[in-house]
């Protein structure tokens, strides 16, 4: 057995050892000792999960992930929804024009405005209808999924497969998608390679549609408004049920018209801006962060995906090939 001088030398040494462990009680050196221990603290809860790969945005969205798992799967869902909100008052804009403003065109219109009306608005509305069910039903396309030993720029951090230049993960449709302009919840798919070009004619086919139909209503509408206002009039007008819908009608398509030929057209014109810039809406940011960093270093960015003006219209409309040989889209 140890004897119990052992055992006092034990004792006295952990305590010195505690002692020396112990904060003074010198008010100069209390601040900096608080702020050692704290240091070590902040040393030992990174040491917890810290490493080579982790910075503040990992760990914003680990927080967030929740988050964005309720958004991408709300969305996924409505857009189902959205798809037939857009079937539905396209459909109904249509219905009034056949039953209310198409009858009075052609009582009241001479024969060449007629003509007129007739074929354009028929070759407007097939526009439509193509260029929207080809947005919707054309895959965006996306990067071969089997892994394959062909050098690359980056691997997905989701899909664990090589990422291609202006690829991006969609987290709607959980897939890398060429080229990834945006996930658009009114086609319910994402716009990239494949469908870009279906996109952006759908919009500007409905935008000029929107503004036909807006121009050539107006008189109508004026007259339908106040047609309306003097429902409140005594005496009432003697108006029949079938002719106060007829009014309503008018309204309805005026306002709808009008309000969507400013928003989509607002929309198609800063794509056609993108376009013409050789950008894509993610691209757009990025390149606008890569600008402002070199711009900081007395650098001058430039998009190696900008062709020109009318190279970037002829790549996106599959006209330019030579482009797509040299790797250029």
């Amino acid at each position: 057995m140890r004897s119990w001088k052992w055992y006092f030398s034990r004792v006295m040494h952990l305590s010195l050892c505690w002692f020396r462990l112990c904060p003074r009680r010198r008010r100069a050196k209390r601040p900096r000792r608080l702020r050692d221990l704290w240091n070590y603290g902040k040393v030992i809860l990174n040491s917890v999960y810290f490493n080579t790969l982790t910075n503040w945005d990992t760990i914003l969205d680990s927080m967030f992930e929740p988050v964005y798992w309720l958004v991408d799967n709300l969305t996924r869902w409505f857009g189902v929804v959205f798809v037939c909100l857009v079937i539905a008052l396209t459909s109904s804009v249509v219905l009034i024009v056949y039953l209310c403003v198409l009858p009075l065109i052609i009582d009241t219109y001479p024969t060449h405005w007629i003509l007129w009306h007739l074929c354009y608005g028929h070759w407007n509305l097939v526009m439509v209808v193509f260029h929207y069910y080809k947005a919707t039903t054309t895959s965006p396309g996306q990067p071969p999924q089997e892994k394959s030993d062909i050098p690359t720029v980056t691997i997905c951090k989701k899909c664990i497969v090589p990422k291609p230049a202006r690829t991006h993960h969609c987290s709607i449709c959980n897939k890398c998608v060429l080229k990834m302009d945006h996930h658009c919840p009114w086609l319910n798919n994402c716009v990239g390679h494949f469908n870009h070009r279906y996109f952006f004619s759908f919009c500007l086919y409905m935008t000029m549609g929107c503004f036909y139909c807006s121009i050539s209503a107006k008189d109508m509408f004026l007259d339908a408004y106040n047609a309306i206002e003097s429902y409140y009039q005594t005496p009432h007008p003697p108006f029949t049920s079938q002719e106060r819908l007829f009014h309503k009608s008018l309204l309805y398509l005026w306002v709808l018209t009008s309000s969507v030929a400013l928003a989509l057209g607002g929309l198609t014109i800063w794509h056609a801006v993108l376009i013409t810039r050789g950008e894509t809406s993610v691209e757009r940011h990025i390149n606008r962060k890569e600008r402002k960093r070199l711009k900081e270093r007395g650098k001058v960015f430039r998009n190696p995906y900008h062709y020109g003006k009318i190279n970037n219209w002829k790549i996106l409309f599959g006209v330019e090939k030579s482009r797509l040989k040299n790797g250029g889209h």
